[in-house]
């Protein structure tokens, strides 16, 4: 594992952290975001792995399909969490207050 993976699944490890503090004291529009960025940073550790890096969230989730949903090397589920988590995390940050339910950001 290379220093920036480690560093990004710190990153990870702490933006989970946030987003369970934000969930808790009833914050679910900020903690959605915190969320996905935790996937995102685990998805850009993957890619890093492999000598990749991007510049845009679409491209990382493209590529982390591609080299890794695609062939088999993670569960497709991860895919869809980071795509479906990616779509809550717009509401929570460019939506209109509380368009962020407890539930959607718990999961």
């Amino acid at each position: 594992m290379t220093a920036d993976q480690l560093d990004l699944l710190r990153k990870a490890q702490n933006s989970l952290r946030a987003a369970r503090v934000l969930l808790d004291n009833g914050y679910p529009d900020y903690a959605a975001p915190r969320a996905y960025f935790t996937m995102f940073y685990v998805a850009e550790a993957f890619l890093e792995g492999e000598g990749l890096a991007f510049s845009k969230h679409s491209a990382v989730i493209a590529a982390f399909g591609q080299h890794f949903i695609r062939i088999g090397r993670a569960p497709v589920e991860f895919h869809r969490f980071l795509l479906e988590a990616q779509q809550v995390r717009h509401a929570g940050d460019y939506g209109l207050l509380h368009s962020v339910k407890p539930d959607q950001a718990r999961e």
